[in-house]
């Protein structure tokens, strides 16, 4: 009876405390995510399976990581096998990543030799001229395409990753059956026409217009994109437009986005020159225009309205393969340090055997083995069928891109001298990798999305709470628990997040490590969002932040995953991978802390409110303020 007094007076406090601050603070869909992206894919409500979204709730729910999930059957297994050796011997004898970028297109054998292994339309089913790929096994194959030449990735990635993709996922059976073999055979190109002038991060900006004719046969398209990758050599586009709809109840038309394929041979569609470029050169990249293009009415995609969720779906569905498609630079540059310094002798020693060598290929192994990781999670994902991944994809194309600059970058410095001639071809390497971190949704943007999505997820598990307090008898043992777990965290005692059964019991100082990480992060998002409501929603200092302590969470997750697994098999890599686990898992948990340390910190807030001051004169004055040290 004591007992449930107790908890009828904590219950009543908490009651109080959440009347009076949080149905006026807590961030409402609505306001506090104005970035359509965040609703692409889980209705607001719904429970989510997703790792990072769960994160953001301080919730640990493992089931998508761990165990390190595994989906090929091994029919699947030996098939992708059968492909692979062919594959990695063709671009090391065929394919010249140094002639492609010197012709600025791709050489006649290499485009042939790619059309007779089916690298055109690998997760194409096969009964529509395609490989039939699942997910796992086209994120393999494109690894080998990464490690050799990622120009030709890109026209391959652009062409089906994106290009053709929207057909895949949302053409009718006549939309399929009529593109996709000449697309599968590689007969024809295909291209994402998305960017626009005035709309980059921002594709709900889109001037392109689409507008019905009065006779319904087709759409009369007026617009022009820009950087679309294969826009001066494909003949199948997949085009994103304005639409004018009017709702029945209201009579109000209104302008929403609608996606539509478009032939090269429909009369008024033309290309700009071939754009010159810092890296990628052998990857087609113009301006493509549409000057009244009567698009045939039956060539809408995706439904009348529903481009945005069309155009979100193709970048979320595509991003686990440029995750894959890096893991394949990264092994290729380090394979060509590794080499250098175990043979380059300085002061009488191999430069192997010197700390800042060793630092070096260290760091550069750990970041490999979390993005191999990350990848492969996500596609196995995918092919499960698991619901909510978007946070994943993104996190992953942000870590990989990021992983891999910096990997490549060392292999370059390690290289020294040599690295920087183009013999090695590491600094071609380098300057191709730059755009990774840009197109496909910017690093920046999707920071914001990872931070704003989780933010919204999070909030509306405090409203559920909320309602629970209206109606405490029903939901007692619910509320208890949510209280004894927000008790704990403002106190430092671990709630309770569990790996236990699912991790090998060498690893377990790392599972305390990112069960802790998921602690404090949990502490965090609440703070924040107690203290900023639905203005947190600006607040990008703190957002970023998030999203790079819930990118380390994550990446902890997954290697602690993929080296349990590998010493569960009792692998003979399995003492190395327990090490790269062990050390990734401590400097990334430091960085988690330190940037939940920055989001909730009033010092910090001074510091971010200090940039803003100074980028403001920086804008203002249109170059830097200062004076010269010199004085002239």
């Amino acid at each position: 009876m004591w007992r449930l007094i107790r908890s009828r007076a904590a219950l009543e406090w908490w009651r109080q405390l959440w009347t009076k601050s949080s149905i006026r603070v807590l961030l409402s869909p609505s306001e506090a995510v104005t970035d359509q992206k965040v609703r692409y894919s889980r209705p607001a409500g719904q429970e989510s399976t997703s790792f990072v979204t769960n994160l953001f709730s301080g919730h640990l729910v493992p089931d998508n990581i761990f165990p390190f999930p595994s989906v090929l059957s091994p029919d699947q297994a030996q098939s992708l096998q059968a492909m692979l050796e062919p594959c990695a011997r063709f671009f090391q004898e065929v394919n010249n990543a140094a002639a492609n970028e010197e012709l600025g297109g791709i050489e006649e054998a290499t485009l042939a030799g790619l059309k007779e292994m089916g690298c055109f339309g690998l997760q194409v089913p096969e009964e529509l001229g395609g490989v039939g790929l699942t997910n796992t096994q086209y994120a393999r194959m494109v690894e080998v395409v990464g490690m050799h030449d990622l120009g030709v990735g890109i026209s391959l990635g652009a062409h089906q990753s994106i290009g053709f993709k929207g057909i895949l996922l949302f053409g009718t059976k006549r939309q399929k059956e009529q593109y996709l073999p000449r697309l599968a055979s590689g007969e024809s190109l295909a291209a994402f026409c998305l960017t626009e002038p005035s709309s980059g991060s921002d594709a709900a900006s889109l001037q392109t217009t689409a507008e019905l004719s009065p006779c319904e046969t087709f759409y009369t398209l007026n617009g022009g994109k820009i950087w679309i990758s294969n826009g001066g050599t494909a003949e199948v586009f997949t085009v994103f437009a304005k639409t004018p709809i009017k709702n029945i109840t209201t009579g109000e038309v209104a302008d929403k986005i609608s996606a539509f394929i478009v032939e090269r041979s429909f009369q008024g569609v033309t290309s700009g020159p071939p754009e010159k470029k810092m890296g990628i050169k052998c990857s087609n990249t113009a301006e493509v225009h549409f000057d009244n293009v009567k698009v045939p009415a039956e060539n809408l995609l995706g439904g009348l309205g529903k481009g945005f969720k069309v155009a979100m779906t193709i970048l979320n569905n595509g991003r686990f393969g440029m995750a894959s498609a890096l893991a394949g630079t990264m092994r290729g540059v380090i394979h060509k340090a590794v080499e250098h310094a175990a043979n380059r002798k300085q002061f009488g020693r191999a430069i192997s055997s010197y700390g800042a060598i060793q630092e070096k290929l260290a760091r550069m192994a750990m970041l490999l083995y979390v993005t191999e990781a990350m990848a492969y999670v996500l596609s196995a994902n995918m092919d499960a069928s698991v619901p909510d991944y978007k946070l994943e994809a993104a996190i992953s194309k942000v870590f990989a891109s990021e992983a891999a600059w910096s990997v490549t970058d060392e292999a370059l410095q390690v290289l020294g001298g040599m690295g920087y001639m183009q013999e090695t071809g590491v600094e071609r390497v380098l300057r191709d990798l730059r755009i990774f971190r840009i197109f496909e949704g910017t690093n920046d943007i999707l920071r914001l999305f990872v931070a704003l999505s989780g933010l919204e997820y999070a909030g509306e598990g405090l409203r559920s709470l909320q309602r629970k307090l209206s109606s405490p008898v029903e939901n007692m043992e619910a509320i208890c628990m949510e209280m004894v777990m927000r008790a704990k965290r403002k106190v430092g005692i671990p709630t309770g997040c569990s790996l236990q059964g699912r991790v090998h019991p060498d690893l377990d100082d790392c599972t305390a490590l990112v069960t802790k990480a998921i602690d404090l992060f949990g502490e965090a998002v609440e703070s924040l969002l107690l203290k900023y409501g639905p203005a947190v929603a600006d607040k990008q200092f703190l957002l970023r932040r998030l999203a790079d302590a819930a990118i380390d969470s994550y990446a902890m997750a997954v290697a602690l995953s993929r080296a349990s697994r590998t010493l569960s098999l009792q692998q003979p890599t399995a003492e190395h991978e327990k090490l790269i686990c062990r050390a990734w898992c401590q400097e990334a948990f430091q960085r988690v802390r330190t940037s939940l340390q920055e989001a909730t910190s009033p010092q910090w807030e001074r510091s971010f409110d200090n940039m803003k001051q100074i980028s403001g004169a920086l804008v203002h004055s249109n170059g830097p303020v200062a004076t010269h040290p010199l004085g002239f």
